[in-house]
């Protein structure tokens, strides 16, 4: 059984959050939440959020609780949102364009099996 959860628009890079994708990737729940609760970069808030939410929505989906370490991040993609566009004045009446780009997070978790045994 798997879940997912998606956030849009985050106002972070996606360059920026692809690097704290990759550190959770694979991973379980348990293990990716302690890593990106001390991680100190910026885009681990909204990725350690979405992967609350996906973790929450397969509890949801269950009958019976299911703990976090017997979750895992099956998959976890990052994509290119909107960009927004802004101009900063400079010398001799020109303008420089600044990009404030934002991401699409995808988070995918599933339920590990126990070996029935």
């Amino acid at each position: 059984m798997e879940a997912r959860a998606i956030a849009r628009h985050v106002r972070v890079s996606p360059q920026k959050a692809k690097i704290i994708a990759d550190l959770v990737r694979g991973k379980s729940v348990e293990q990716a939440l302690e890593i990106l609760k001390f991680s100190k970069r910026y885009a681990a808030r909204p990725i350690q959020k979405t992967v609350m939410s996906a973790m929450h929505n397969l509890a949801g989906m269950s009958e019976h609780p299911i703990e976090p370490g017997n979750m895992d991040v099956k998959e976890i993609r990052v994509n290119e949102g909107r960009t927004m566009y802004r101009i900063r004045a400079r010398a001799q009446g020109r303008a420089y364009r600044i990009r404030k780009r934002s991401s699409h997070i995808i988070v995918v978790v599933e339920h590990k099996e126990e070996a029935k045994s």
